[in-house]
């Protein structure tokens, strides 16, 4: 009887306690801290195998076979995958995960390798009722587990660069023979080499790192030209590319054991998706890091200095016009234009920003004037003018192309009174500063002559139609004609040509010249003072017929416009009447990378695509 009752006892004691006790299923509530890291983690972001995979081991009985033998238990989840009864797109996902993970851990490169083809199965399986739900975040993880391991499989031992070629290469369960014929490494008259994966560059100095995501490996590649330049030169810089390994019927190939791939390249100028089982897939791009590797060369900003102090630094007399790209028909030019002591280096920001804009870069193309800045602005704007004219004819021989005749020309500082002076026609209003009679009874040198006619008497370019000046000096700068100023223009050396023409000029009697040459600065800074010919000539001279012009005025603080400055110009000396727009900036003289000023520029471009296609049917 009493052990009777000890066992009821026992049974109701246990019932109590079950009460009171966590039942064997249910939830609790977590912080949003482990919520994130639950939703979010994988192989890629965290170093730990997602959820996803996590199931994938327990349902296949692989959890502890993994961590005590990782090969093993990849190659059992390996041939479970391929039995065509157990086949399941999810585990391809788990293999690319693992494999990844086990890479990692021993740098082999068979596994990244493998996890590439594995993701790539995920991203694009044979039968297309197996294709994921564009909302699971599997697919975007399988795509960065894809580009990243092509990456770690073929890069160089120091990490340096990619290895594209053809080859084979081992995989845990086969091999893999990788195929790229040499004429997929030309791209217009250029072969692409030294393959640097962006993805494990830090850019610095830029504001903005556009990437577009998407499939493949994003590069930035030197550019080996195969022969002459035809009508524009095209910057040696970093081409951004993305390489892509195409396999097909994947899944058959790795019954057999034997992968076959393809290395596809693509630059980022041309292509931005590739068609893949009938899907036109978006390619992994980068923009930014290959242009800031083209300006990290140390001769680009070297050669500001020595293009303000050495008038000759330039291969012969001419400017130089280099652009981002080779000539695409259809996209209207925009020729950007430096200040003083600078140089083409100074737009990153500006061609950032835009160039990743679809809006933009469909129909506008980018050309770089660089010029050296100490040499008199005349003198110059005539070698801008004349390249200008020069690379439009040689164009226009080859494509007929209405865009070249609606080009945008952007100027900052000294750079936009060149700008202007390709959309004026002075007449006599130049020379009239400097001579006393009509320069064809000037007892000069015909190359004196001719130079001077050449920067004097100025005609607008017909293929010039928009102009935008920045931080621009229209009436002088004070900054010039200060004390420093004429104390650094002492050292500017002009070019033989010009000291030559000078010479001559300065061996003609007193009263031929309104100009005491005898000891004058006739650089660039001295034309930028107050009062100067060049601001009294220009003064009188409005813009071509058929040009618009756009104003964007930098003023430091927050005071009155009219005696604001931006530490190099007056607001009144920016001020241009006439013009179809005026932006004022809240900032210093080199406004060129602020936000607010690359917002107004892609505003007035935009404006003129827009003009353009309805006048001039140049549509994109």
């Amino acid at each position: 009887m009493a052990s009777a009752r000890s066992n009821w006892f026992f049974v109701i004691f246990t019932a109590v306690m079950m009460t009171g006790c966590q039942s064997p299923v249910g939830v609790t509530r977590v912080d949003s801290e482990s919520v994130r890291h639950q939703l979010t983690k994988n192989v890629i972001s965290s170093g730990e195998t997602s959820s996803y995979t996590d199931n994938v081991l327990r349902v296949t009985d692989l959890t502890e076979a993994y961590f005590d033998d990782p090969r093993e238990a990849l190659n059992t989840l390996h041939h479970f995958f391929l039995a065509e009864e157990q086949r399941k797109v999810y585990v391809a996902f788990a293999l690319a995960e693992l494999s990844f993970l086990y890479a990692q851990k021993t740098n082999q490169p068979s596994y990244y390798l493998a996890a590439a083809l594995y993701a790539y199965l995920y991203l694009f399986p044979e039968n297309s009722s197996n294709l994921f739900n564009p909302l699971d975040p599997r697919g975007r993880i399988a795509a960065d587990l894809y580009n990243r391991s092509l990456t770690s499989g073929f890069i160089s031992k120091d990490r340096s660069v990619m290895n594209l070629q053809s080859g084979t290469y081992t995989l845990p369960f086969g091999t893999l023979q990788v195929d790229l014929p040499d004429t997929r490494l030309q791209w217009e008259n250029r072969t692409l080499t030294n393959f640097i994966p962006t993805a494990e560059l830090e850019v610095r100095g830029l504001h903005n790192r556009y990437r577009q995501a998407g499939i493949g490996v994003p590069l930035a590649a030197d550019q080996i030209p195969l022969g002459q330049e035809e009508g524009l030169q095209i910057a040696k810089g970093k081409m951004p590319v993305t390489a892509f390994m195409r396999l097909p019927n994947l899944m058959e190939q790795l019954k057999k054991g034997t992968i076959q791939g393809d290395w596809e390249v693509y630059n980022a100028y041309d292509r931005r998706t590739v068609s893949i089982q009938g899907r036109d897939v978006p390619l992994e791009i980068e923009f930014t890091s290959s242009l800031a590797g083209s300006l990290a060369d140390d001769q680009v900003w070297a050669r500001e200095l020595k293009g303000f102090f050495m008038g000759d630094s330039l291969a012969g007399e001419s400017g130089e016009l280099i652009a981002l790209e080779p000539y695409r028909p259809g996209r209207i030019p925009v020729v950007f234009v430096h200040g003083t002591a600078s140089g083409s280096g100074r737009w990153p920001d500006m061609t950032n920003d835009l160039m990743v804009d679809p809006s933009v870069r469909d129909r506008f193309q980018f050309w770089f004037f660089t010029y050296d800045t100490g040499n008199p602005i005349l003198y110059s704007a005539a070698l801008l003018r004349e390249t200008l004219q020069k690379t439009v004819s040689d164009l226009q021989r080859k494509y007929q192309d209405p865009a070249l005749q609606a080009m945008v020309v952007i100027g900052h500082s000294q750079g936009g009174l060149l700008t202007r002076l390709t959309a004026v026609e002075t007449g006599n209003a130049f020379w009239d500063e400097v001579g006393n009679q009509p320069l064809e009874d000037m007892k000069v040198s015909d190359q004196t002559r001719e130079l001077l006619q050449r920067m004097l008497f100025i005609t607008p370019l017909p293929t010039v139609k928009r102009l935008i000046f920045i931080a621009t000096p229209h009436h002088g700068s004070y900054v010039a004609g200060s004390w420093g100023a004429h104390q650094l223009a002492k050292f500017v050396k002009l070019p033989g040509r010009l000291l030559s023409g000078v010479t001559d000029l300065m061996s003609l009697k007193l009263d031929t010249l309104k100009l005491d040459l005898q000891g004058m600065n006739v650089g660039s800074v001295s034309a930028m003072e107050p009062g100067s010919p060049l601001a009294k000539g220009l003064a009188q001279t409005p813009l071509a017929p058929g040009v618009s012009g756009h104003s964007i005025i930098a003023v430091e603080g927050e005071g009155p416009l009219e005696d604001g400055n931006d530490g190099v110009v007056a607001y009144q000396s920016a001020h241009l009447e006439g013009m179809e727009s005026e932006f004022i900036v809240r900032s210093g003289h080199s406004c060129q990378s602020n936000t607010h000023t690359i917002q107004e520029v892609r505003r007035i471009l935009l404006i003129h695509a827009t003009e353009l296609c309805r006048t001039h049917s140049v549509c994109h």
